[in-house]
């Protein structure tokens, strides 16, 4: 592998304008091919086997113009103080409103107030059920358009007027978190590398993989079904490795010419090195999202391999573009000092010896220094380390996931004041009602007897008339429980109500199902739940094989795989003390503490699993080739540190600074995204990869490389630490600075 790696580290460094040239027609050709595809198509959100997307199967079929999973929009009305909603005055405002619903492009259906049974007791208060034809990703401008006209018309008029559902138009507050976040991502790089084209070139190379991916994914959108949703895990992510990736080979390359190699010499062994460690990191993020196809969700697949396609296109460019580009600019990627002191004009007697005493006064560098400090004291540091985070993972155990509902929303927001709105006038089990469809022969009248056995359950508070379809063979209720959406109480209610209608089947041969929103969240809830182990054992076998490939040890992966679980426990600890239980809410703007949102911890096992991946590669490899150059284990970690350890802090602060943009988001679902990939990522790279994973080399010693002899037989010697490097010809060394003066010189 290093040897393969480092030709092709070479020729893009030789043949550096012809690679540049295919990279940058592949970008143009991806941006022409995206520009001339057909339209993404919308999100079709499906979970294959359940009991809700039964349901919705079934009313597609049997009530063709009713749109049941088309998006839904709720408007609620309040009359002025000391007026009632059926007032004469008052009530023509309403109808006005529903009739400019009504006019709305792609709605099937409006629900008046007074026809509904929809106005509260104290006849204050009402609400407008609007169905549209499309789902809520399909909605267009112009429809959204029409309905907050409609509300903003009927606020003019002297009606409190707030609206709620899917269809309602999200709010657009995404931008400043991020840029900050991407401004503290230059500064780290320009402080990491000192040298502003070196800080640019990982920004610049991650852009390009990450157009290129977005591109492919909409020119392939409408023939492989990916919708504009697909792009976002690709996007983020896509990011993330493409910068590290860039980060690890150029500082690979310049410490290669710190040791006075020959430039395309230092490419070469850069992209062999490192390069190695980046491929397999690559693969490590691969294996764990397309292990997203074990949740049994097809949005979830889809985004997981567009995310993994993104993150091949990136491997790609650090191991041909990144060395390319090095070969247009190989000395202004150091820093100014090494420049001068590289290439620049020869030192005088004086000059060398002032340059000498400095040297020798100089001290190691941090990551030697601590490296040295975890050496001494390797079970100290082990128990700090493992208590801190186990006493930060205690939470988790206590988790509850849910689904995003509008009454988590920030309370400035229209959506949150509906909800407010409905839970007060009429209560909290009217912002999400069940919807129950029957399926007999003569089905009015298996609804009237279903509805009387499911208006016995604790909890029901209502159950509407049925309305049967024109064959008469399916029928639909609306049951209205007493707690809200988010509510656990409301999720034992639909387990009971699905347990009473299995009987119903079973006695009567009735089918009954449950559905609605309220159950969607509920059923997907529970498939990310059963998915979640699966998914975790898939993953952490997956890498492990890979691991065992790169460092041919047992130990090594078992540690790495042992300290990327502890470090998503704690990140998943901290989101529940935050989010869930609701301390230090203030300082992090959450408005209301709420149940975990059920993708967290998938998304969270499989992006922080790649990135803290990518860390232990690159830092372990270094540590591996020093082993296998002759060093003893804790010189080696020393070494890898010395020269690994700034790069990788680095690329966690980046990481770090990206996802805290996400926290100033209004929503408390970006915020939690945000927080617990940020925490994560800080646990995994500063206190697992920075501490524990010395402190166990230090009580392993060399037996941290032990692998049995059969199992090295058998497996195949990948050589990612770039051993067999060192049996290539003698390189050619760059001449001492006195006699530079007659050697060609790059321009600065």
């Amino acid at each position: 592998m290093a040897t393969l790696l480092y030709k092709l580290g070479r020729l893009a460094f030789r043949r550096r304008g012809t690679m540049a040239l295919l990279w940058v027609l592949i970008f143009i050709g991806a941006i022409f091919a995206a520009a001339s595809a057909p339209p993404l198509p919308a999100d079709t959100f499906t979970m294959p086997g359940t009991e809700t997307q039964k349901a919705y199967d079934l009313l597609k079929d049997k009530f063709p113009t009713l749109s049941a999973d088309g998006a839904k929009a709720r408007v609620v009305v309040r009359a002025p103080e000391g007026k009632k909603l059926s007032d004469p005055g008052e009530k023509r405002k309403v109808d006005a409103l529903v009739a400019d619903l009504d006019r709305a492009p792609e709605v099937v259906s409006v629900v008046d107030p007074f026809e509904g049974q929809a106005v509260s007791k104290d006849g204050t208060t009402g609400y407008a059920s609007v169905a549209y034809e499309v789902g809520a990703t399909q909605v267009s401008p112009e429809a959204h358009e029409a309905l907050t006209k409609a509300v903003e018309d009927a606020r003019g008029s002297g009606l409190t007027v707030e609206m709620g559902g899917d269809a309602v138009p999200p709010s657009q507050t995404m931008g400043s978190g991020e840029i900050i976040g991407l401004a503290v991502s230059a500064v780290v790089l320009l402080i990491t590398f000192g040298s502003l084209l070196a800080a640019g070139m990982p920004l610049v190379t991650a852009i390009m993989g990450v157009g290129v991916g977005i591109c492919g994914i909409v020119t392939l959108g409408s023939t492989l079904g990916l919708s504009s949703t697909t792009s976002t895990l690709a996007l983020m992510l896509g990011l993330a490795v493409g910068i590290d990736y860039a980060l690890f080979i150029l500082s690979r390359y310049r410490a290669e010419i710190a040791e006075g190699r020959e430039r395309e010499e230092a490419a070469g062994r850069a992209v062999g090195t490192a390069g190695s460690a980046v491929v397999f990191a690559g693969l490590t993020v691969v294996v764990a999202l397309s292990g997203l196809a074990v949740v049994n969700v097809p949005m979830l697949t889809k985004m997981g391999l567009a995310g993994a396609a993104t993150v091949v296109v990136a491997v790609l460019i650090a191991i041909t573009l990144v060395p390319a580009l090095l070969g247009f600019a190989p000395v202004k990627v150091l820093r100014r000092r090494d420049r001068a002191q590289q290439y620049g004009k020869p030192l005088s007697a004086r000059q060398r010896r002032k340059a000498e005493k400095l040297a020798a006064r100089q001290k190691p560098n941090l990551g030697t220094r601590w490296a040295r400090l975890v050496l001494r004291h390797p079970v100290a540091i082990l128990l700090v380390g493992v208590v801190g985070l186990g006493a930060v993972a205690v939470p988790a155990a206590s988790l509850e996931l849910g689904l995003p509902s509008e009454g988590t929303m920030a309370a400035e927001t229209t959506q949150r004041k509906a909800y407010d709105m409905v839970s007060g006038s009429f209560g909290s089990g009217y912002n999400g009602p069940l919807m129950v469809t029957v399926e007999a022969k003569d089905a009015a009248a298996a609804a009237d007897r279903v509805s009387k056995q499911l208006a016995k359950e604790k909890g029901v508070v209502s159950v509407s008339p049925a309305d049967a379809n024109k064959s008469g063979d399916t029928a639909i209720l609306n049951v209205m429980p007493s707690t809200g959406p988010a509510d656990p109480r409301t999720e034992d209610l639909v387990k009971s109500l699905r347990d009473r209608a299995e009987g119903i089947e079973a006695d009567t041969g009735t089918r009954v199902l449950v559905a609605g929103q309220t159950a969607m969240f509920i059923d997907f809830s529970e498939t990310l739940n059963d998915a979640l182990l699966p998914y975790l054992a898939l993953v952490v076998g997956l890498a492990f094989l890979l691991l065992t490939l790169v460092f041919r040890s047992i130990l090594v992966p078992l540690k790495a795989a042992l300290g990327f679980l502890l470090s998503v426990a704690a990140a998943l600890g901290a989101v529940v003390a935050v989010f869930q239980w609701g301390w230090m809410a203030d300082v992090f703007g959450v408005d209301e503490p709420g149940p975990v949102m059920s993708t967290m911890p998938i998304f969270m096992i499989g992006v922080v699993f790649g990135l803290a991946m990518d860390y232990e590669v690159f830092l372990v490899t270094r540590m591996r080739e020093a082993y296998t150059h002759g060093a003893h284990t804790h010189d080696a970690v020393v070494t890898g540190f010395q020269h690994g350890g700034r790069v990788v802090a680095a690329a966690a602060l980046i990481m770090i600074s990206v996802f805290s943009g996400f926290i100033m988001e209004d929503n408390d679902f970006i915020q939690m995204i945000g927080f617990g990939l940020a925490i994560a990522v800080l646990f995994d790279a500063f206190i697992v990869r920075m501490a524990l994973v010395p402190a166990l080399f230090a009580l392993l010693g060399d037996s941290a490389w032990w692998m049995p002899k059969w199992l090295d037989r058998l497996l195949p010697n990948m050589d990612v630490e770039g051993a067999r490097l060192s049996q290539l010809p003698a390189p050619e060394l760059q001449l001492p600075q006195h006699r530079r003066e007659a050697q060609p010189r790059f321009s600065k």
